[in-house]
């Protein structure tokens, strides 16, 4: 069973105490669903705090605080390539996605979806991904396990000091003589509203991207954001004039149509290289995943 293409929510209302449970106070507020459909859906993740972690049996009423869920489909799209758990401890879990599986929940994808697909392979239904990479591209992701370390592990990505490489494919042959390329400039959302676009303005967005090698009408690069806007990688190498093989948002916006599983797009997470906040250990850890080079 999938899910609608929208994440619905609810807010827990302002109320005298006792506090119902969580679970009483959906069933009370979507008398139609049923008590056994709501149990169920806890039980398999599927209604989320504000703070994205699962609601569970005994979570506590919160006034004024959001209930995340997904409405039931029948119809949800499965992903068929699998994920693959690199490392593992009581702080962490670093996984390789596949390419055509979101990260997490959203649009028509919850069951598939890397996270669910971990909670449920796991048990581990703390697991909180600590950024994100594109539904299109393949590679690592890393997921908190240990809420009350959390934060620790965010403030990794949000101070940047977490080493992120990866590795692309281009069709369109490199300027001859050159071998590296800094592209710095300003990303902005356009339109449609999923894709992004260059405005002028102080820069946000930095990459450094290097070419390793040209062979039978492909060349393979080396990536590395110092920044993490939402398609970074794919505007820049396509304002170079490079776009990655089987794109289909840049450099134009191709029509809608249903994934092709033999065309994915050429862009791998490959590696990623930081200081453990807990340990202080140098964690580093690379996908044994290739893409079609």
């Amino acid at each position: 069973m999938g899910i609608s293409p929208y994440r619905a929510k609810v807010t827990m209302p302002l109320m005298e105490k006792p506090y119902p449970s969580v679970l009483d106070f959906l069933v009370g507020r979507f008398p139609r669903v049923g008590r056994s459909c709501w149990e169920r859906r806890i039980a398999q993740g599927k209604v989320l705090g504000e703070d994205g972690t699962p609601i569970t049996s005994t979570t506590s009423y919160a006034p004024q605080k959001r209930i995340f869920y997904f409405r039931e489909l029948d119809d949800e799209k499965v992903i068929p390539f699998a994920e693959e758990i690199l490392f593992q401890n009581d702080e962490l879990l670093v996984a390789c996605k596949p390419h055509f599986l979101p990260v997490t929940p959203g649009g028509a994808y919850l069951d598939q979806s890397l996270l669910h697909r971990l909670r449920n392979s796991t048990g581990i239904h703390d697991l909180v991904p600590l950024h994100r990479i594109d539904r299109e591209t393949a590679g690592i992701v890393l997921f908190s396990v240990n809420p009350k370390t959390r934060g620790r592990y965010g403030g990794v990505f949000r101070e940047g000091s977490i080493e992120k490489s990866y590795e692309a494919l281009s069709a369109a042959p490199a300027e001859p003589g050159r071998g590296e390329w800094l592209v710095e400039n300003r990303l902005v959302h356009g339109e449609p509203w999923f894709t992004m676009r260059t405005e002028e303005g102080a820069p946000n967005a930095r990459s450094l991207i290097r070419l390793v090698e040209q062979k039978d009408g492909l060349a393979r690069f080396e990536l590395t954001p110092e920044t993490g806007k939402t398609h970074q990688l794919r505007v820049h190498m396509s304002g170079l004039g490079m776009p990655i093989l089987h794109d289909r948002l840049y450099p134009e916006l191709q029509a809608m149509r249903p994934d092709d599983f033999e065309r994915p797009l050429q862009l791998l997470a490959r590696r990623v290289r930081f200081r453990d906040p807990v340990t202080g250990r140098l964690m580093e850890f690379e996908t044994r995943r290739r893409l079609l080079w």
